[in-house]
């Protein structure tokens, strides 16, 4: 903004130049908006850069007058969200930045206002987004139009019918992943409302051939790939099929059955669910994938010739699946597969088929069944989108039709779209003509014709009666004798001689001769030239069905089969039509259809072969394109050029030459570039005039005439129509805008100073009283609320005192609060005083009266709750050590004096390394496996002299080692116990049982580690009664026949010693003893 009392004159001058400059600069860098604004309007450079330059910015909109071209770009922009919808909702054409969602919301109003009918043609080559563009449009009219839950039903098939038709009519080409391969035209009506109430679908010339063959890098139809990729295993099993694409000669001909960027599982889940919600029933469901599979059995029906060179299937593999699918009977197949039905003298026979016939036949009829249930499930789907209500309907139809197509080899595929490129090239440039010739009339401005190509010279050469392409093809297809592809270009070079856009090798001349094949023709068309190849022209035309295949089919049990070869079918006498004339019918309805309605064109373009995008594109970006002017805009943008993007001049300059752009951009601007209406003119320029700003009295014809004057456009510059001003160069109106750009900045100053000082007053003035009015407000609440809290609190204090007062009393109205307060007050505070630990007796709160019962409940819960937690936590070695200290616990708790010192010394699982044994020892008894080893004392049996010992537990006996020497071994099934006593010493008798003189007797040790190694040993023998614990003296066997004593009481210290009477004396310290 610039204050203009603080600037000279001088100042303003250069920043108004400055500005202007600016804004042009900005203009060149992305390109105009549209074309019909291009002052070189007919220099095709001049159109190719301005197009290149918006896609560089992912500008990729652009308009000639009301037609949109779009270019590709490959990668998500952000710009179809709802948002953006909303934005272009309800919005004069031109004054956002172009946009799909615009065109749409004109057709939408024109049909609202106008009450009549219209159509959106969007063409384009494979690839450069048409049913990209048809989505966006249906998405468009989703969002914004009226609905009810009624509608929304009609709003979602309309919507879903989309994935259906293309995983049945796309495929992947050369060009495009997700090429139609058919022609669609949708009409959706609406209601006087605006409402979309229903809907109906064409669909013109499907690819059958595709069914049977495929280029290399092409794939078939996308369900048959859903199907096998994405089916589950109990449909693929009952429809016969693996899941395994290899396995199909129909679906590996491309070599590509598998696309990293197509998600056939994915797929298969959108067309499952849209099936659902279009109203299919699950009859109707598994009738159509039956068909489905039915036709990949069939291109894996093996032929080979028998003796007489006849064919003849040798397995019956592919005729069982075809059988139970379609529900024919077995040798009816076999028969209708190989052979055909002839009449000869009013009798039918059997001709058997040679292989290759048979081959023939099979592929005719895996066409005819797909192509008939193609147009079945177009009918279906138009009964679900039917409108029952009988009123007036308005109408908005949508073309997505096959662009222009130009390979390296064209047949008769090709030779069909591109005539039917030629008709809507003959329409177009028809209806753009007739449309601005009425607009020139209509405002009273002269007419200046325009010169153009008229391509009815080319159309007649495809259709005309007798003498086209089309009839000469008709006939060398219904004519008697041997018709071949070649005679049929015979016949052409006969009646086409001379014509300026037809030759042949054999009509060409030297130079052009060596550029064709002799099976080629070239068509010159308005796109350019085209050469086909004949090859295929008659079979693809002819697309013959036998007689005997088709009653075959019609024994079929399937439902759709049933209604798509029906029983009253006329194939007897009359020849059915062929196919190119079936689709100069469609082609004559199609026009009739479109002529009835005003036309509405999206131009699609590809930028490039290898499916490049621009520069990554930001929000930022659309948001500024969105937020400025419609010719100014891009003079406020800052846009980061990172990189180019793929724009390949000659490939787009091939499309902007076959999409006839130039010629619709030569029309719009045949007399005049611009036009507009007056109120809309002098609404937004008035501002450049003071004698029309802020407000003009006059009509917006006089306002304008008034405004033109003061900015002084020349007479030979514009022209006033009865209801618009018409600019005729582009300069002119960029000038104009150029001054509204800085005449904006001015007045906003001004508006803002203004605007500022009026609403800072009256802001003051409401703010003083608001001020009084909340202070008096205030203080009152504030009084209101401290009466009521105090009338609260002496309630609740009373409540409180009666309720301590009969605390003790049964719950009652009088003390249930308070008994609640001391629940909850008890609960709180147990909450935060909770014992951590299963072994914490101590910290549980004592409960009031009333809280005992639940207290016990909780303390139960709360311990079991801590034990599970303590288990939780234990690990499988604490709880071995556990187990075994349970063991020593059962064996000596409460028995032995120095049992509870133990309880806190963990176990170790032996005492003595094995690098502590003698090897001789341990080679003796380490095949036993050591279990425990522990340091002993032992004592004489005679005398009671100790020594130390080693006490080894072995699998199978105890052993008592000197050193290298084993001084006895003690065998567990001898040891009779074991005997300790119950005060607090260390010493353990083993009782051993003597048969003879010789063996040793029973073993007295003492042994530091007494529990350990009699647990361990109870643990080894698996024995838990080894143990005995007694009082007073223990008699032991010296040897058989010999006893002595072992003698033990308590003392102040720990002795051991021979007593008088000869028995061995043990006295105990107490608990000082381990």
């Amino acid at each position: 903004m610039y204050p203009m009392h603080t600037k000279s004159l001088e100042e303003r001058c250069q920043r108004i130049l400055q500005d202007m400059e600016g804004s042009l600069t900005a203009r060149d860098r992305v390109g105009i908006q549209d074309f019909v604004l291009l002052d070189t309007y007919t220099s095709e450079t001049a159109f190719i850069d301005n197009l290149r330059k918006r896609f560089n910015e992912n500008l990729i909109y652009t308009y000639i007058g009301t037609l949109l071209v779009s270019v590709n770009p490959y990668k998500e922009l952000g710009i179809y969200t709802k948002k953006q919808m909303d934005i272009y909702m309800g919005v004069n054409f031109f004054e956002l930045p172009p946009h799909i969602f615009a065109l749409a919301d004109n057709v939408y109003r024109t049909m609202i206002s106008e009450t009549n009918n219209h159509f959106i043609l969007i063409s384009g080559e494979s690839g450069a987004g048409k049913t990209e563009a048809s989505k966006k449009v249906l998405q468009f009219y989703a969002g914004s139009c009226p609905s009810t839950s009624l509608l929304e039903g009609v709003r979602d098939r309309l919507l879903l019918s989309n994935p259906v038709l293309e995983a049945f009519g796309n495929a992947k080409t050369l060009k495009n992943y997700n090429s139609s391969r058919f022609g669609k035209y949708m009409d959706i009506q609406f209601d006087h409302q605006g409402a979309a109430v229903g809907g109906h679908i064409l669909s013109y010339l499907l690819e059958k051939s595709r069914v049977v063959h495929q280029n290399h890098g092409e794939r078939n139809f996308h369900i048959f790939y859903q199907l096998i990729e994405g089916g589950e295993d109990e449909l693929l099993r009952w429809l016969g099929l693996e899941r395994n694409c290899q396995n199909y000669r129909y679906l590996i001909q491309g070599e590509c059955a598998k696309v990293s960027s197509i998600n056939d599982k994915s797929d298969w889940k959108t067309v499952q669910k849209a099936l659902t919600i279009i109203e299919f029933s699950e009859k109707d469901i598994e009738h159509l994938f039956a068909i489905i599979a039915s036709v990949l059995h069939l291109g894996n029906v093996p032929f080979e010739a028998n003796a007489m060179s006849y064919a003849r299937i040798n397995s019956s593999a592919e005729i069982h699946w075809l059988s139970k699918l379609l529900g024919i009977p077995s040798n009816m197949l076999l028969e209708g597969l190989t052979h055909r039905k002839i009449e000869a003298y009013a009798e039918e026979v059997l001709s058997p088929f040679t292989v290759e016939h048979a081959k023939y036949a099979r592929n005719a009829l895996a066409k005819a069944i797909y192509g008939r249930t193609f147009s079945w499930l177009v009918n279906k789907i138009n009964e679900s989108l039917v409108n029952k209500d009988s009123t007036r309907k308005t109408v908005i139809g949508l073309l997505d039709i096959y662009g222009f197509e130009v390979f390296d080899v064209n047949s008769f595929e090709q030779f069909c779209i591109n005539y039917c490129n030629e008709k809507l090239q003959q329409l177009f440039i028809e209806l753009t003509l007739k449309s601005e010739q009425e607009e020139y009339e209509m405002e009273g401005i002269e007419w200046e014709a325009v010169p153009y190509f008229n391509n009815k010279i080319i159309c007649d050469l495809v259709e005309e009666k007798h003498r086209g392409i089309i009839s000469v093809l008709d006939e060398e297809c219904l004519r008697p004798g041997e018709a071949t592809d070649f005679t049929f270009l015979e016949k052409l070079e006969g009646k086409m001689s001379g014509h300026p856009h037809f030759v042949t090798h054999k009509l060409a001349d030297q130079k052009t001769r060596k550029t064709l094949e002799r099976g080629d023709f070239r068509l010159l068309h308005y796109a350019g030239e085209v050469t086909y190849s004949v090859v295929g022209f008659l079979d693809k035309n002819n697309d013959l069905l036998y007689r005997n295949i088709k009653e075959v089919v019609r024994q079929s049990k399937n439902t759709i089969i049933q209604h798509c070869f029906p029983a009253i079918e006329p194939d007897g006498k009359k020849r059915p039509e062929t196919v190119a004339t079936q689709f100069k019918s469609s082609l004559a309805g199609l026009t009739e259809i479109l002529m009835s309605k005003e036309p509405w064109y999206v131009r699609c373009l590809k930028p490039n072969h290898c499916k490049q995008p621009g520069k990554p594109f930001t929000s930022h970006l659309w948001l500024a394109v969105l937020s400025a002017e419609c010719f100014t805009r891009a003079s406020d943008l800052s846009l980061t050029h990172l990189f180019s993007g793929l724009f390949d001049d000659v490939m787009v300059r091939h499309q902007v030459k076959y999409l006839g752009l130039m010629e619709h951009l030569r029309v719009r601007r045949a007399g005049f570039a611009y036009r507009r209406r007056y109120k809309v003119f002098l609404k937004r320029y008035k501002a450049l005039c003071p004698d029309t700003w802020p407000h003009w009295k006059g009509t917006p014809a006089e306002g304008v005439q008034r405004l033109i004057k003061h900015l002084g456009y020349k007479p030979d510059e514009y022209k006033m129509g009865r209801t618009k001003i018409f600019i005729r160069h582009p300069r002119t109106l960029f000038a104009t805008e150029d001054a509204f750009e800085v005449c904006k900045h001015e007045l906003a100053t001004r508006i803002q100073a203004k605007y500022k000082g009026y609403r800072g007053r009256e802001e003051y003035q409401r703010q003083r009283e608001a001020a009084t009015k909340i202070e008096t407000c205030w203080r009152g609440l504030q009084a209101r609320k401290e009466r009521e809290r105090r009338a609260w609190a002496v309630k609740v204090i009373k409540k409180f005192i009666k309720g301590f007062m009969n605390r003790n009393q049964p719950v009652s109205m009088d003390n249930s609060e308070y008994l609640a307060f001391v629940r909850q007050s008890y609960l709180t505070r147990l909450k935060e005083n909770l014992p951590k630990s299963v072994f914490d007796k101590s910290t549980w709160l004592t409960p009031p009266p009333i809280m005992q019962e639940a207290s016990v409940h909780l303390h139960k819960l709360h311990t079991r709750l801590l034990v599970w937690k303590y288990v939780r936590g234990i690990t499988a070695q604490r709880k071995t050590q556990l187990q075994i200290k349970a063991l020593t616990s059962d064996l000596f708790k409460g028995k032995k004096e120095n049992y509870p010192l133990s309880v806190c010394q963990p176990f170790a699982d032996t005492r003595i390394s094995e690098q502590d044994i003698s090897i001789k020892v341990l080679q003796m008894i380490c095949p036993e496996g050591i279990k425990y080893s522990v340091p002993v004392i032992k004592y004489d049996r005679n005398g009671f002299q100790p020594r130390f010992r080693q006490l080894i537990f072995t699998q199978a006996a105890a052993y008592l080692v000197e050193d290298a020497k084993v001084k006895q071994r003690v065998n567990y099934s001898s040891l009779k116990g074991v005997s300790v006593s119950n005060l607090s010493d260390n010493f353990l008798i083993l009782h051993v049982a003597c048969e003879d003189t010789k063996q040793k007797g029973d073993l007295v040790l003492q042994c530091n580690y007494l529990f350990e190694a009699l647990t361990k040993m109870c643990v080894v023998t698996k024995n838990n009664n080894l143990v005995k614990v007694v009082q007073g003296s223990v008699r032991f066997d010296i040897q058989p026949g010999k006893e002595g004593f072992v003698d033990f009481k308590s003392s102040s210290e720990f002795m051991v010693y021979r007593a008088k009477n000869g028995h061995l004396m043990v006295e105990s310290a107490g608990t000082k003893s381990r």
